[in-house]
């Protein structure tokens, strides 16, 4: 059975930082394209950042660039969104997803169930 299990949401302040990692079991994430979408409240679920198999390419929306960096550790079978800079407009639920190298949701076949940030102004 596939999982992806996130960690390391949580409140923090403008200007903070959080380190959110991505735990995958039943699927090897060197395999797969891997990427980060976030959902607040009352919006669609967006793209946030990507990441290619080997590491090499990676991909960010605008709204995050230079401030998030999307990693991996295939030999620890997870990935990981370093979020500096925080911004209130950050604040949303934030989730893992395992699949081809894209924006979209449909790119994606695997779903963590996802992890809250909540930035204060």
């Amino acid at each position: 059975q596939v999982q992806l299990v996130e960690s390391g949401g949580g409140l923090v302040q403008a200007g903070g930082s959080l380190r959110l990692s991505c735990a995958a079991s039943g699927l090897t994430v060197s395999n797969y394209n891997m990427g980060w979408f976030r959902q607040a409240p009352g919006q669609e679920r967006e793209f946030v950042a990507a990441i290619s198999r080997s590491g090499s390419s990676t991909y960010y929306t605008d709204s995050v660039k230079g401030r998030f960096t999307i990693s991996r550790d295939n030999a620890k079978n997870t990935v990981s969104l370093q979020m500096n800079s925080l911004k209130p407009e950050d604040t949303a639920v934030y989730y893992c997803a395992a699949g081809s190298f894209g924006r979209t949701s449909s790119a994606y076949a695997y779903w963590g169930q996802g992890t809250q940030v909540t930035v204060s102004s």
